[in-house]
């Protein structure tokens, strides 16, 4: 059986990417293998984090009990957790529902792609302000599925022009959805849809993290 850090666990509107917008059951596990200027949720990546542990059973019966279908497994970084795949198998047993994996770049997809069709990954590539770029693992963007979600969070217009060479070099337009995301209080919205119509960027989507709007940027449990 396996043992998880979870940090937080609840039910919200997913505030990003294809399901923005939907009611999801967000399980936030401990620990992150990176350390992005931006992020949102270090406090979850501290070694005092407050959590609890929980068996996959207990995580499964948590979210039946929301009666919510779609799942959010965040972090942190969810895929360095011990027997991550055990319990994201498990979840994907359960047709009514689907499961989403929030996952920083850092990790190699290929061994998950076996798992099951309800099972989809939200990619970030981590752009030259995140201070990780190098980090990323670029086979995840060769590897990419048609169901997938690959994110950009962008601090400047050198993280914009890093965007546009990401997308056209491993033509993520053409292969999965790809969000590209301000990071909050850096950059103008208005300034990436600038950017996006220079461009003529077709099949790329302007995403604004909807729960930074409606609660405040720094609360937990949204």
């Amino acid at each position: 059986m396996g043992k998880f850090k979870v940090v937080e666990k609840f039910v919200s509107i997913n505030g990003e990417a294809r399901c923005a917008g939907e009611l999801a059951c967000f399980i936030r596990f401990a620990g992150c293998n990176l350390n992005c200027s931006y992020c949102d949720t270090k406090w979850a990546n501290e070694k005092n984090a407050p959590y609890e542990i929980l068996s996959e059973e207990e995580i499964y019966g948590y979210i039946k009990d929301t009666n919510v279908k779609n799942v959010t497994l965040t972090g942190g970084e969810p895929l360095i957790q011990d027997n991550i795949k055990r319990l994201i198998t498990m979840l994907s047993r359960d047709k009514s529902l689907r499961i989403e994996v929030e996952t920083n770049g850092a990790v190699d997809l290929k061994e998950y792609y076996d798992i099951g069709d309800n099972v989809t990954f939200t990619v970030d590539y981590k752009l030259p302000k995140s201070g990780m770029e190098d980090k990323m693992c670029m086979d995840n963007f060769k590897n990419i599925q048609s169901t997938d979600t690959v994110k950009f969070v962008v601090s400047d217009y050198n993280d914009l022009l890093k965007t546009k060479e990401i997308i056209d070099r491993y033509e993520l337009d053409k292969k999965t959805m790809v969000y590209i995301s301000a990071c909050f209080r850096e950059i103008k919205n208005e300034d990436i849809v600038k950017f996006m119509i220079d461009n003529n960027m077709n099949s790329v989507r302007l995403q604004l993290q909807i729960h930074k709007y409606i609660w405040s940027p720094d609360k937990k449990g949204v």
